[in-house]
């Protein structure tokens, strides 16, 4: 069965218009699918926490309903949360293209996808400096961190809640309780969901 292909404009225009969002990967799309009420919850405390950080700053942070380019196009993502400091960002309509942070909060549909295939796509961004995942089932939190200019990425976890997330080369941290504030962790069977839209 063919596959239906779009070009980038007539998938931007397929956004502007659909209550679904949709992520670009070389001429096709693919449906977002629900959440849960603990990722919202969570992706709603990161994206609080980071902007009091960088909104002082003169930067933007966006959750969820923002694109980023990935690779010009070719790759369009939606990621849970992100930071730009760009002012070619911040004139923009639809479009990150200059983030600094990108942020996904791992659901049972999206490990593989998150943790692989993002990161991938992600690590092709320029400006991008730093990749935090958080799991939702449990307090566990990872960062990848590019080392200077180069292609080379440090990896970290976290997975206690007195432990400090570093943003050493912007200059602030993020605590493990605070990213995980107000959450009982369900077991992943129990998922409640909350349709994205």
């Amino acid at each position: 069965m063919a596959t239906n292909t779009y070009t980038v404009p007539e998938y931007l225009e397929l956004e502007e218009k659909s209550e679904i969002r949709h992520e670009y990967y070389d001429g096709e799309i693919f449906a977002m699918a629900g959440t849960t009420l603990n990722h919202n919850r969570i992706v709603d405390s990161v994206r609080t926490l980071l902007k009091g950080i960088f909104k002082p700053r003169g930067c933007e942070t966006f959750a969820e309903n923002v694109k980023v380019e990935c690779t010009p196009n070719f790759t369009y993502c939606y990621p849970d949360a992100m930071v730009t400091c760009s002012a070619e960002d911040l004139a923009s309509t639809y479009i990150v293209r200059n983030p600094s942070i990108l942020v996904e909060v791992l659901s049972k549909s999206s490990v593989s996808y998150d943790q692989v295939f993002k990161l991938k796509l992600y690590k092709q961004i320029a400006s991008l400096q730093y990749y935090l995942l958080v799991t939702q089932y449990e307090c566990y939190v990872q960062l990848y961190t590019r080392s200077g200019d180069s292609d080379i990425w440090n990896y970290q976890t976290f997975a206690n809640p007195t432990d400090q997330v570093p943003f050493d080369n912007l200059g602030f941290s993020l605590s493990v309780a605070a990213i995980y504030e107000g959450i009982t962790f369900l077991p992943e069977e129990a998922e409640t969901t909350l349709p994205r839209d």
